[in-house]
């Protein structure tokens, strides 16, 4: 059933405003969560999603450890409030199970799990709001909570979706977009422009296919920018607090003899 909503008019804009390749809003959270090694909080446009990373450490079953590496264990839960039908989902629901594995798929061959044999990595994904593009949300997440948890990665992970609207490619694809076009997922690494995700959960033609790619890679490189841009603004803080941690206290000497000179 098609939406009663114009996907895209004809002076070439989508329903909520933004162009055809025009990507919405991005705020990024680096600030601490609890007792996690790593989080982060990201937002693309009304989908929200906050990752939180505890690890490297000790396997809690030995028989799912493995002696040459590590092994990534993603647990996904989503908020009831994230959407307007209030559907409670449990752990255990078919459709977070499946995007649960393909965040583990995706990040196997970009985390250096040889670096920490026989231990676990848990990566925590919480949904707490969903408008669309909710798979590339979790990926650009778990990447910054990765990072900032110190753990080893090959390059940056950076996601998005892109879908076709009759002849015209649109990115970044809200609700409304994915449930009416026939719409792919595309993670790539923009230091080696590898790509580790493909996925399409409906049917798009092979002639749209390569547009379609290549577009959301060039979106990729784009979201890589505001993520480094991130993770720098963060680095430079903790820098320099550090540095005012460490510095001692500075006596001033001309006081000090000002007053011990009234005294006498």
């Amino acid at each position: 059933m098609s939406s009663r909503i114009e996907i895209l008019n004809d002076g070439g804009f989508r329903s909520d405003g933004r162009k055809q390749y025009e990507l919405r809003d991005i705020t990024i959270d680096l600030s601490q969560q609890g007792t996690a090694d790593g989080s982060a909080t990201i937002t693309h446009g009304l989908t929200q999603v906050l990752v939180t990373v505890f690890g490297p450490r000790e396997a809690k079953m030995r028989s799912q450890t493995l002696h040459d590496r590590a092994v990534l264990n993603v647990e996904m839960s989503v908020a009831p409030f994230s959407t307007g039908e209030r559907r409670k989902r449990s752990r255990a629901d078919r459709r977070i199970l499946e995007l649960a594995a393909m965040i583990a798929s995706t990040f196997e061959p970009v985390v250096q799990t040889t670096l920490y044999p026989r231990s676990q990595i848990d990566i925590y994904v919480h949904v707490l709001q969903q408008d669309g593009s909710l798979l590339p949300a979790c990926i650009n997440a778990t990447t910054l909570a990765l990072i900032t948890a110190g753990v080893p990665l090959h390059d940056f992970v950076c996601a998005v979706t892109g879908g076709v609207h009759s002849t015209s490619p649109l990115l970044d694809l809200t609700t409304l977009e994915e449930n009416d076009l026939p719409h792919m997922t595309v993670a790539v690494m923009p230091r080696t422009r590898k790509v580790t995700l493909v996925t399409m959960e409906t049917r798009l033609h092979v002639d749209r296919f390569r547009e379609l790619f290549e577009l959301a890679c060039e979106a990729g490189q784009t979201i890589h920018k505001e993520m480094k841009a991130a993770v720098k603004e963060r680095t430079v803080t903790l820098v320099g607090a550090m540095d005012a941690g460490s510095k001692p206290g500075v006596v001033d000497d001309r006081d000090r003899d000002v007053v011990m000179g009234e005294s006498i």
